[in-house]
């Protein structure tokens, strides 16, 4: 069970990850000791599950972005689908969802006949049977306490 040091500690790591153990604690009132312990558990129990950089895709030079929705053929498993999408480049994130559609992707793309081909392995590959597109035009970042 986390308490609310825990959560103010995992907090603090979504909206920075760089901070170091020392900042952590004196944000917490702790030690850098008792932070960095902390840490220690809250990766070992799965509460944090990692540290990443957050890239512009532009920079890598994917400049398209969107979001497919994916409704699956029939008798396609949810695992045959993750399996393959994660073979798949410009896969970026997949979500399950309820609702008319089975996942929502992420995706990032140099272009649109970059976007075509992903669209078209989904569909040949990934046991896909429908698929609907929006372009992402801008992403804001909001980063507010949970």
């Amino acid at each position: 069970m986390l308490d609310k040091i825990d959560r103010d500690i995992l907090n603090l790591l979504r909206l920075e990850g760089r901070l170091s153990y020392r900042e952590l604690g004196e944000k917490v009132h702790l030690s850098a000791n008792a932070v960095a312990e902390r840490v220690r558990r809250l990766q070992a129990d799965g509460s944090l599950r990692g540290f990443h950089a957050d890239v512009d895709p532009a920079a890598l030079g994917l400049r398209l972005e969107a979001l497919i929705d994916v409704k699956m053929r029939p008798g396609t498993s949810a695992e045959h689908f993750e399996a393959v999408i994660r073979t798949i480049p410009g896969i970026v994130e997949a979500s399950l969802l309820t609702g008319s559609f089975d996942y929502m992707l992420r995706t990032a793309c140099t272009d649109q006949q970059d976007l075509v081909r992903l669209i078209e392995a989904l569909r040949e590959r990934a046991g896909v049977q429908e698929t609907y597109s929006r372009l992402i035009l801008r992403t804001v970042p909001v980063k507010g306490r949970w």
